[in-house]
C-alpha cells in the first residue's frame, strides 16, 4: 500500500536519506562506546565502564527509534556495517586509545550525531513532520547532555 500520511514521496524520501544518516552516526557511536566500555582501564575504570554502558544502552534505544521513524515515513533504513560506513560521519576506532581519549572520541562522536540531527531541521520544517521533529529534539537533548557530562570528566 502506498504510504499517505500528507507528505510528498520526494519529502519522505529526502527526510528517510537524512534520518538514515543520524541512524548510521548513531549505531557508530553506539559501537565505539561499547568498545570503549570493554576496555576502558586506569583509575577512572569503574567511572567510566559504567557510564559508558549507560550511554551504550540508550543508543541501543535510539537506533531502533530512528529506524522505526525511516520506516514509519514508508522506506527501508539501513542496517548493515557497510551501509553504516559509508552513511556516518563519526570514524571507527583503531587501537585502543586512553581512558582520557576515550572521553575526548566520545565526545567528538556526541557532538557529530548532534549536528547531523540538527542539519536535518529545515527540510523536516518545511514537510511539516512534527514526529521527525519531536525525535531529533529529543536525540538532540540526549546528545548534548552526554557530550557535557563527558567534557567534564576533562575538567572543561
Amino acid at each position: 500500500m502506498p504510504v499517505n500520511i500528507g507528505m510528498a514521496e520526494n519529502e519522505r524520501r529526502e527526510i528517510a536519506q537524512g534520518l538514515s544518516k543520524l541512524l548510521a552516526d548513531t549505531y557508530t557511536l553506539y559501537l565505539k562506546t561499547h568498545n570503549f566500555h570493554w576496555n576502558v582501564t586506569g583509575p577512572m575504570f569503574r567511572t567510566l565502564h559504567l557510564m559508558f554502558e549507560e550511554q551504550y544502552n540508550e543508543l541501543a534505544l535510539a537506533v531502533d527509534l530512528i529506524a522505526e521513524r525511516i520506516r514509519a515515513l514508508g522506506f527501508p533504513a539501513p542496517g548493515t556495517y557497510k551501509e553504516f560506513a559509508a552513511l556516518s560521519s563519526i570514524g571507527e576506532e583503531d587501537g585502543v586509545p586512553s581512558a582520557e581519549e576515550m572521553i575526548r572520541k566520545l565526545v567528538e562522536g556526541q557532538e557529530a550525531v548532534v549536528r547531523t540531527a540538527r542539519s536535518l531541521f529545515s527540510t523536516v520544517d518545511q514537510a511539516n513532520d512534527e514526529p521527525t521533529a519531536d525525535l531529533l529534539t529529543q536525540r538532540m537533548q540526549v546528545h548534548e547532555k552526554t557530550a557535557w557530562m563527558l567534557r567534564s570528566l576533562l575538567g572543561n
